[in-house]
């Protein structure tokens, strides 16, 4: 909402547009599952609940055994935390590094581990291991490499909101003096590197109950309301959200971090509980909850939240382009967290202990349950071309669409979206890319009623579309290239393939890599006009390019491993993204029935589809890479390379 009211006042303005950003992807959503009780229901049950609500991520405060067990062959992406109490002997041992990846991480290969933890909250919590964290972090990712497991695994440690000594106004975000330069700089400079995240929890509703006299409720929950601007940046804010979160984007700015993705490791509200007296934490609230920890209010706020996740409009008005991942704190009531059973530490929960809602939601839909209008209400939509108005003002309005930020490109004679060639159709086009481009803003679907915005996918005009690739731009440099192939790399795209020792690691050249790393961002981006751009570092290209100069190659099943290793592993691929329908009784490759040949044709359809990373054809000691095309039956295993 922010974004499309400044935007809205800029058009009006008639003011040069210098920036234009693209619609951000949906993030994802999922918990956090913290597991301080007496009374939830086991791991098992636990996982049965997760797929039946769509859940398809999970944050775990340790890496127990019985929930990781659970979670095998489920489909559910999961974050597993080094506690804070081991933080120090990981920081000063990488030999105990490496036997916590084994234990944690390694030890599980058929539940989806993506993501490590290093410690929640240090800062606040444990300051005294401030100065260990950087090294655990550093250690346990080298640990990962060395079992081949970092292309997959991402090393994040989550921090308070108030790691960041100023907040307000957003555009003076920075981080407390204490940690900035000890701690901060190399720990972002850390996650660059490796192509991870900054991990954040974020409480904006109870921001609110320690500070009513500073915010209204609607501002808060992302209701309607008048927006509280910024002084600095002349910048409206419509959330408390996205204030804090272009807090912290500035912050990273501050440090010459302008890149790195933020995901959000907690994020909740209370509905119910209130202030006990006493006690300590980040949490304790300077007020009576009330009537503002209530099951409306947190209803509220939550939909409002999961809404702005599922339609994908996840930018703030300093980062229009930024997705959100979002762990929901917490997934039950936990009775035994706080003070006793009045205290709001025990009322994040979306579920009881019983396994019944607190209030409803929706992980895979958007709906209209969350009490307000905020950001994350806004529908899918598209703005199209009003053929009635005549291809004079078509063409008016197409040219002044291409002049202003949308990418016509591919409406050119030679582009993959020429055709047809009407009036209607390129108008359509440019129209659209200039409505996506400004985050979906009413007013940028007008063109003196040129256009119409549509709730309904209009048919697809570029059906034929030439397939095309991102690539680097040579003379852009090393130094420009290696900073937009950071951003890829922080940013969606999979680099596990250019680590040394990855599957594409040659030529060991920053072309070559920046190359990999664009196209992967692009493809993943469903080719989006923008997505290849990296500030003029990259190019689209319609002839397949030679992105990898590994030698082809294809994963099968190992001679000598048991038919019962081998349906655990095949059962692993087929669940984790390799297509596995030929092998289905009745499908193309069925024949021969056996174990090896079915494991084969998975584990390839797997390891292909991890772009033949060495790691992806481990499965345990059950799969083997091979360099000559094999064959199941009649059957010839497919290769991308």
């Amino acid at each position: 909402m922010a974004l499309t009211r400044l935007l809205i006042v800029l058009l009006g303005a008639t003011l040069p547009l210098l920036l234009f950003f693209s619609r951000a992807e949906a993030g994802e959503l999922g918990v956090s599952y913290g597991r301080v009780a007496n009374d939830l229901p086991g791991p098992s049950s636990v996982v049965n609940l997760l797929k039946s609500n769509g859940i398809t991520m999970v944050r775990i405060y340790d890496a127990n055994r019985n929930v990781l067990t659970s979670l095998a062959n489920s489909g559910i992406k999961v974050m597993v935390m080094v506690p804070n109490e081991e933080v120090a002997g990981l920081a000063s041992s990488p030999s105990a590094a490496l036997q916590w990846v084994r234990d944690s991480v390694a030890a599980y290969p058929s539940t989806q581990i993506h993501a490590v933890a290093v410690g929640n909250e240090v800062f606040d919590s444990r300051p005294d291991l401030n100065s260990a964290l950087v090294p655990a972090m550093t250690n346990v990712q080298a640990a990962l490499a060395q079992l081949n497991l970092a292309g997959a695994v991402k090393v994040t440690t989550p921090l308070a909101f108030d790691a960041l000594d100023v907040s307000w106004p957003p555009s003076a975000g920075k981080f407390k003096d204490s940690i900035t330069e000890s701690v901060m700089r190399p720990m972002l400079s850390f996650l660059q590197r490796t192509g991870s995240y900054l991990s954040v929890n974020y409480y904006p509703f109870l921001t609110y109950m320690a500070q009513p006299e500073s915010f209204t409720l609607d501002y808060v929950l992302d209701n309607s309301n008048p927006g509280v601007l910024d002084p600095d940046a002349k910048i409206t804010y419509y959330n408390l959200l996205d204030a804090q979160r272009d807090a912290t984007y500035y912050a990273m700015e501050k440090l010459g971090f302008s890149n790195l993705a933020v995901h959000h490791t907690e994020h909740g509200a209370p509905s119910g509980g209130h202030r006990k007296p006493g006690g300590g934490g980040h949490r304790r609230l300077l007020q009576d909850g009330g009537a503002v920890a209530s099951v409306a209010n947190a209803q509220a706020y939550i939909n409002n939240l999961m809404n702005r996740v599922l339609s994908g409009n996840t930018g703030t008005p300093h980062r229009p382009g930024a997705d959100m991942d979002v762990y929901i704190f917490a997934l039950f009531n936990e009775n035994n967290k706080g003070t006793g059973p009045d205290d709001v530490e025990q009322h994040f929960g979306l579920f009881y202990p019983n396994m019944q809602k607190v209030y409803d939601f929706d992980f895979q839909h958007v709906i209209n349950g969350g009490g307000g209008g905020g950001g994350g209400q806004q529908k899918e939509s598209w703005c199209v071309a009003n053929a009635g108005v005549g291809d004079k003002r078509l063409k008016d309005a197409l040219d002044y669409a291409c002049g202003h930020g949308a990418d016509c490109s591919a409406i050119q004679p030679d582009g993959s979206c020429f055709e047809p060639d009407t009036m209607a159709a390129h108008a359509s086009y440019a129209f659209n890319s200039y409505y996506q481009s400004m985050n979906r803003a009413a007013g940028a679907c007008d063109f003196n009623g040129a256009g119409s915005i549509v709730y309904d996918k209009p048919a697809d005009t570029c059906s034929s579309a030439k397939p095309s690739w991102c690539v680097a731009n040579a003379a852009a440099g090393d130094t420009r290239l290696q900073a937009a192939l950071d951003y890829a790399c922080a940013n969606g795209a999979d680099c596990g393939a250019i680590q040394s020792g990855g599957s594409c690691f040659q030529p060991d050249t920053k072309v070559a890599h920046a190359s990999y790393a664009f196209n992967d961002y692009y493809q993943r981006k469903n080719r989006v006009s923008g997505a290849c751009d990296f500030s003029g570092a990259a190019t689209v290209v319609y002839q397949q390019p030679s992105l990898c100069a590994a030698t082809t190659s294809w994963c099968v099943a190992k001679p000598g491993v048991g038919d019962t290793q081998l349906q655990q592993a095949l059962d692993y691929a087929c669940s984790h993204g390799a297509d596995c329908n030929a092998i289905q009784a009745g499908g193309s490759c069925f024949q021969p029935d056996t174990k090896a040949s079915h494991a084969s044709y998975a584990f390839n359809s797997y390891y292909q589809r991890n772009a033949r990373a060495a790691v992806a054809c481990d499965f345990s000691g059950a799969g083997s890479i091979v360099y000559q095309q094999p064959m199941v039956g009649n059957c010839v295993l497919p290769s991308n390379g």
